[in-house]
């Protein structure tokens, strides 16, 4: 019987499978057929007494297991379409927890992320929430490559919702973690990252701070990502506009991730309004002569950028 069972089973995922697949003459994936066939896979419960993965859930976790199956794939079908997203989250969290407990952490990293990845253009705070986790599962399992991957796209949507506190502090992790993994020329643009957040929260003390500490990093000091920041630092600090345009309108920051991009564009110097006027130069022909007035420009009034 219990064999039967287990056949039973085995078939209605082929056969969920089967329906996942396309084809020259299938475009798309029936989803609404594989979530029944992982539904009737769940219920072919063996019975107990062999001591086998099957036998030892229940057969409404089993049930849920393949419900849940389906939710990784016509779950994310039902959130693209913005359609029982709460519904379709739940069946996602609670597949990737059961992959934890089964020991395939992995596949629960992987899903989380996918699911964050078509969710992102839905609700950007669920998302974020994705990645941390699945970067945690990463992190858990001293893989710290794949889990800082997440943390910065964590981060970016952060920098995006201007949750600017919380974006600070997980910049500091993904450069902690590039710092333990040595890959120092990241924790130069993560500095570079910071040093803008902190100024968009109004905190040079923190900005300096970063450029500060990242001197210990091999290589930063003197280095272009150094350079840039201290003098931009300098020009913040002395309300040169010009000075924190040029750094800011770089290639170096425009080329950034867009969401950082954008954060050295908008960037204001505070108390400013227009651009620094030049010193008047003593007119030609000796001295003695009143000083030519100097010429208003305009070309940044308003603000930088």
């Amino acid at each position: 019987m219990a064999a039967q069972k287990i056949n039973e089973a085995h078939e209605h995922i082929a056969k969920a499978e089967k329906c996942l697949k396309t084809s020259l003459t299938k475009w798309k994936p029936d989803f609404d057929s594989a979530a029944s066939e992982y539904a009737k896979a769940g219920e072919s419960r063996p019975v107990r007494g062999r001591g086998d993965l099957w036998e030892s859930l229940s057969s409404d976790l089993l049930l849920a297991v393949f419900q849940l199956c389906a939710g990784l794939t016509a779950g994310f079908v039902l959130l693209q379409e913005q359609k029982k997203m709460p519904e379709a989250i739940q069946y996602i969290e609670k597949a990737c927890m059961m992959y934890m407990e089964n020991g395939t952490p992995d596949t629960a990293a992987m899903a989380l992320d996918r699911a964050g990845k078509l969710i992102e253009p839905i609700n950007l705070e669920k998302a974020v929430d994705l990645y941390q986790k699945a970067a945690g599962v990463f992190e858990n399992e001293d893989r710290l490559r794949q889990a800082v991957e997440l943390l910065g796209k964590a981060s970016r949507l952060l920098v995006r919702l201007k949750r600017l506190d919380e974006a600070a502090v997980a910049l500091q992790k993904e450069k902690n973690m590039y710092k333990e993994i040595e890959n120092f020329p990241m924790c130069f643009k993560k500095t570079t990252a910071q040093v803008l957040v902190h100024l968009h929260r109004g905190d040079y003390v923190a900005a300096d701070k970063c450029v500060r500490e990242s001197y210990s990093l091999p290589g930063y000091s003197g280095s272009e990502d150094c350079v840039a920041m201290e003098t931009l630092l300098q020009g913040y600090d002395e309300q040169d506009e010009d000075q924190v345009y040029r750094v800011c309108n770089s290639p170096l920051l425009k080329y950034m991730d867009n969401d950082y991009a954008k954060l050295a564009i908008s960037l204001r110097v505070p108390g400013g309004g227009g651009k620094k006027k030049k010193a008047a130069a003593a007119p030609a022909g000796g001295a003695g002569g009143a000083a030519a007035p100097a010429e208003e420009d305009d070309d940044y009034e308003g603000g930088l950028c």
